[in-house]
C-alpha cells in the first residue's frame, strides 16, 4: 500500500494541498458564504439578523428605497472608486521613476534603496497615518516649515489646514501603498536584458522612443501587479479615511464598518461588502485581461 501511495502522484498532491484547502474553506469560503446569505436578510429592532430572501439592501445601496430616490450610498461607492483610481494613478507616476532608478543602480546601492523602500513598512500602519495628521494639520510640521521659509524671504504666509480633507486622505493612501507599486515594477525592470537597449540604439531609437517601445511594455506585468496590489486594498480600506478624513470622508470601507459596529445592521453591511467584492473582482478581471497579465504569468 505504501508503494502504491508513492506511485500515485495525484494522491500525494491532494494530501499536500489539503491543509491549505482546509484553511481556505474555514477562513474564506465559509465566512464569504455567510456574508452572502446575511446580505439577503433583514434586521430586527434589537439588531439581530432575520434570515429571509430580499433584495431590499441591494436596492437601497443603488438608491432605491420606500421614500423614493436617494443616491447617498451610490455616491459613496463612486467616491471610493474615484479615490482608488486617483491613488493608483499617482502611485504609478511616482513609483515607476523610483523603481527604474533602483533597477539601474549598482548592486550595493540597489540593496540599500530597496531597504529604504521597505523601512516604513516596519512601523505600525496606524502610527504612520497619525504621523501625517501631525504634518498636515493647521499647526503641524508642514505649516511650521512653510512659515519659517516665508519669514526668511519676507513673504506673506497664511497657514492652511489641510486636515481633515479628502486631499489628506489621498496623501495618506499614496504614502501607505507606494511600496506595493515600487517592488513589482522593480522586479519587472530588473529582468530587462540590457542588450535590448543596445538593439534599440542600433535601430536609431532615441531615449524617449526606447522608453515607450521597450521599457514600458516589458515593465507592464509589474505595473499591472502593482495596480492590483494598491487598487484593491485602497477601495476597501477605512482606517486612512477615518483618521485623515476626520470621519467626514466616508468610503465604502467606512460604510461597511459603521453598519456592523455602529448601526448594528449586518444585512446592509454585508450587502455593501458583496457589492464592493463584485466591483473589485470585475475591475481586476478586466484590467488583467486588458493588459495580458494572465498570459505573462502562464508564460513564465
Amino acid at each position: 500500500m505504501l508503494q502504491r501511495f508513492r506511485e500515485n502522484k495525484s494522491l500525494q498532491g491532494l494530501l499536500l494541498i489539503m491543509p491549505t484547502m482546509l484553511v481556505m474553506i474555514v477562513l474564506l469560503v465559509i465566512p464569504l458564504t455567510m456574508t452572502v446569505i446575511t446580505s439577503f436578510g433583514q434586521r430586527d429592532a434589537d439588531g439581530n439578523v432575520i434570515y429571509t430572501i430580499t433584495l431590499e439592501n441591494y436596492w437601497r445601496l443603488l438608491g432605491f428605497n420606500e421614500q423614493g430616490w436617494d443616491d447617498l450610498y451610490l455616491r459613496i461607492m463612486l467616491r471610493s472608486l474615484w479615490l482608488a483610481v486617483q491613488t493608483t494613478a499617482v502611485i504609478i507616476i511616482m513609483g515607476f521613476p523610483l523603481a527604474y532608478f533602483i533597477a539601474r543602480s549598482p548592486g550595493k546601492r540597489r540593496n540599500l534603496y530597496l531597504f529604504l523602500v521597505l523601512v516604513p513598512l516596519w512601523t505600525n500602519f496606524v502610527i504612520r497615518i497619525y504621523a501625517w495628521v501631525m504634518i498636515l494639520r493647521g499647526q503641524g510640521v508642514l505649516n511650521s516649515i512653510l512659515g519659517m521659509l516665508a519669514g526668511l524671504f519676507s513673504l506673506p504666509f497664511e497657514p492652511f489646514d489641510f486636515y481633515p480633507s479628502q486631499g489628506a486622505v489621498l496623501v495618506g493612501m499614496v504614502y501607505e501603498f507606494l511600496p506595493f507599486m515600487i517592488l513589482p515594477i522593480y522586479t519587472s525592470l530588473e529582468k530587462i536584458d540590457p542588450a535590448l537597449y543596445e538593439a534599440a540604439a542600433d535601430l536609431y531609437a532615441n531615449a524617449f522612443r526606447t522608453f515607450w517601445r521597450v521599457t514600458v511594455p516589458l515593465a507592464m506585468p509589474g505595473i499591472v501587479a502593482g495596480t492590483i496590489l494598491t487598487f484593491v486594498p485602497v477601495i476597501g480600506t477605512f482606517v486612512v479615511s477615518d483618521i485623515l478624513g476626520g470621519r467626514q470622508v466616508i468610503l465604502v470601507g467606512n460604510l461597511v464598518q459603521r453598519q456592523f459596529l455602529d448601526a448594528r445592521n449586518p444585512p446592509f453591511g454585508s450587502a455593501a461588502s458583496i457589492i464592493l467584492l463584485v466591483l473589485t473582482l470585475a475591475l481586476t478581471l478586466y484590467y488583467t485581461r486588458r493588459f495580458g497579465l494572465g498570459e505573462e504569468i502562464a508564460a513564465g
